[in-house]
């Protein structure tokens, strides 16, 4: 069973940065891509950036140039991050990494400002990210 872990989530004012870490654990993908996706109270799960394990990336429109997406990989865990800054009210949400099998990265990854779509197949439980202005 795929387990992936979300944390750096937090409080912080307009402007503000935060780093998201998402830890992944117990997959046997050998090819695969992961992303963030978010979730605002009352609207629909978004998704926010994705990456393959080529390093090939993918940003909403509305968070290109703020925040960065890395993925690193050791011998015991895969760990996806998401660098954020300039952080707006709006970037308030629940945010959730989510993990595909390579055979369907290429459409997942295009997909991303459009639809979150089925192919993630396995997602962590979420953080909670709060922006005041």
């Amino acid at each position: 069973q795929v387990h992936l872990i979300e944390s750096g989530g937090g409080s912080v004012q307009a402007g503000g940065s935060l780093r998201l870490s998402c830890a992944a654990s117990e997959f046997t993908y050998n090819n695969y891509c992961m992303g963030w996706f978010r979730q605002a109270p009352g609207k629909e799960r978004e998704g926010v950036a994705a990456i393959d394990i080529n390093g090939r990336t993918n940003y909403a429109d509305s968070v290109k140039g703020r925040f960065t997406i890395t993925m690193s990989k050791d011998s015991a865990q895969n760990t996806l991050s998401l660098q954020m800054t300039s952080l707006k009210p709006e970037d308030t949400a629940m945010y959730y990494c989510a993990i595909a099998p390579g055979n369907v990265c290429m459409t997942a990854i295009q997909a991303l400002g459009r639809m979150v779509g089925p192919w993630y197949k396995y997602w962590g439980p979420g953080t909670q990210v709060n922006v005041s202005s």
